[in-house]
């Protein structure tokens, strides 16, 4: 594959499309209206990449400085701006927005993580054989953290607190019962 020396109309029309649209259209659909009628997708996916489309990745990037310029977005003002409204919210009592301010500087400094945890089953819905299997799966899967743990003392000292455990759930389903 040829290197090209200059950008065709068509793909300063998809770089202009995708920088000034984001997160209006998706890539394909400003590949599309670009003119790349077939296969807009894959079109989208080969100029977005520096290996295919050099010339087309650094104009991208040369258009979204500008808009960064354009519109005074970095993060240093950003953080700023959000800590003037911080104070102004605090001046006035705004409790609610001071804190929101301050969380949204947090975020945009990195300061927070954004984690979701899909659970699809819980150890409460496990019969007592899932819950050993379970066990011995982790305990071979860390073994190289457990170096020196007797692996006979953990699942001797787990049985017994477990017995206990069931006992104390059969006591409190009867005292619900009653």
């Amino acid at each position: 594959m040829t290197q090209q020396k200059r950008l065709t109309d068509q793909q300063k029309k998809f770089a202009e499309l995708l920088v000034y649209n984001e997160g209006r259209k998706s890539a394909a659909e400003c590949a599309y209206e670009a003119g790349y009628k077939t296969r807009a997708r894959q079109a989208a996916s080969e100029l977005r990449n520096p290996k295919y489309s050099p010339l087309v990745v650094q104009y991208i990037g040369e258009l979204r400085k500008e808009v960064q310029e354009k519109h005074g977005i970095d993060l240093d003002r950003h953080l700023g701006e959000l800590a003037k409204l911080r104070d102004d919210a605090v001046k006035k009592g705004a409790w609610s927005a001071a804190i929101n301010a301050e969380v949204a500087r947090g975020k945009a400094g990195g300061l927070y993580v954004d984690q979701k945890l899909v659970m699809t089953k819980n150890l409460d819905s496990m019969s007592e054989e899932e819950l050993e299997g379970k066990l011995k799966q982790i305990l071979s899967d860390h073994k190289t953290l457990l170096e020196g743990v007797d692996y006979e003392d953990i699942t001797e000292e787990s049985s017994p607190s477990s017995e206990h455990n069931q006992e104390e759930t059969h006591s409190d389903q009867k005292t619900i019962q009653s």
